[in-house]
């Protein structure tokens, strides 16, 4: 079904420390070969706050040796989220910065509120994204407004994160401060009918198929449909339109 991943470390406004990067890492790592998950929104129980990026005052203890080998496991901790094969949706109910935005950009999908606030300012602290923001984010908005974003620092919110294709839904906050996360439940549900190996090798084709030209994207998509081909779901879906009911998929 749906898994919701929360952060919750509200002293410090879910800033990415050490410990934080390692519980998610294992969650991630539980997720991944788990059959029964079919969509995971990662959001945050800290209301006004997704993510407020590195952890600056673990960061300013840090020798400088040891910057780059934290920066690298924050890296390599976001990219395992990226490579999960099942949908994933970012719920961005409050300011999600640095590091923040870069865990959203990891995801497949980002709905925000459109009082929250997003941007990868970096650069204000002589420093460069470094956990997959330089790469992501001219993939998701182009190039040149990326660069613009970066060598700014600028921060945005819901509304025109939208308007630039950061996001792709924006909605209004609500009482509880959980629009985005109530968005992105309903999203998750529309995903659950669907064929889980279709949908795991839909995502895989997608993402393999944007790193290459476009010949070679259409051998991945060919390769991906064949994987669909011998499933017993594939014929439950083909029986199942047949007596006019809903399909009932196993992942097999």
């Amino acid at each position: 079904g749906i898994v919701v991943l929360g952060l919750n470390r509200s002293h410090a406004k879910n800033a990415l420390n050490k410990n934080l990067l390692k519980m998610m890492s294992k969650a991630v790592d539980a997720l991944k070969s788990d059959k029964k998950v079919r969509t995971v929104i990662f959001r945050s129980e800290v209301p006004g706050i997704f993510c407020a990026g590195a952890d600056l005052k673990e960061r300013a203890k840090m020798h400088s040796s040891e910057v780059g080998s934290f920066v690298s496991k924050a890296r390599a901790t976001i990219n395992e989220m990226a490579n999960l094969p099942v949908p994933t949706i970012a719920a961005i109910d409050g300011t999600a910065l640095g590091g923040g935005l870069e865990l959203a950009l990891a995801c497949d999908i980002r709905v925000a509120a459109s009082s929250a606030k997003m941007g990868l300012v970096e650069t204000k602290l002589a420093i460069i994204p470094g956990a997959g923001g330089t790469q992501r984010l001219p993939r998701t908005i182009g190039v040149s407004l990326a660069k613009e974003l970066i060598f700014s620092a600028r921060i945005v919110d819901g509304e025109e994160a939208k308007s630039i294709g950061l996001i792709s839904h924006v909605v209004e906050q609500n009482e509880a401060g959980d629009a985005a996360y109530r968005r992105a439940l309903a999203l998750a549900r529309e995903f659950l009918p669907q064929g889980p190996v279709a949908m795991r090798v839909a995502k895989l084709a997608i993402n393999q198929g944007m790193e290459v030209d476009l010949v070679t994207g259409l051998a991945i998509e060919e390769a991906c449909y064949a994987q669909t081909i011998p499933t017993k779901d594939r014929i439950e879906g083909l029986l199942a339109f047949k007596e006019k009911r809903p399909p009932r998929y196993k992942g097999e």
